[in-house]
């Protein structure tokens, strides 16, 4: 079953990008493959059980030392494929100008 789930162009990768999935408070971890991103998410294709996971929230490591990631949030679940938004740091307005 294949379909789209964005609108926004993407970049497909043919052999995957190794990457890892690291929970928000570090409690488990799991190997992956980037099969595809774009500006506003990524299709990763999971290795590993997922089943009893908190999966509302958590970091794609991009890099083996941690230095290179994104924090995403969970869009949906087909077997061992995921897709996940990119959660954007909220910019604060200063109240007062100078």
């Amino acid at each position: 079953m294949s379909t789209e789930k964005r609108a926004k162009s993407r970049v497909n990768f043919e052999r995957g990008i190794t990457v890892r999935m690291l929970a928000i408070d570090g409690a488990w971890q799991r190997a992956c493959e980037m099969l595809d991103v774009s500006e506003e998410g990524v299709l990763l294709r999971v290795q590993g059980n997922l089943s009893g996971l908190d999966l509302k929230e958590f970091f794609l490591v991009l890099s083996t030392t941690g230095t290179a990631h994104r924090r995403c949030s969970l869009a949906w679940v087909d077997g061992d494929r995921i897709g996940a938004s990119f959660i954007r740091d909220k910019v604060k307005k200063t109240a007062a100008r100078r």
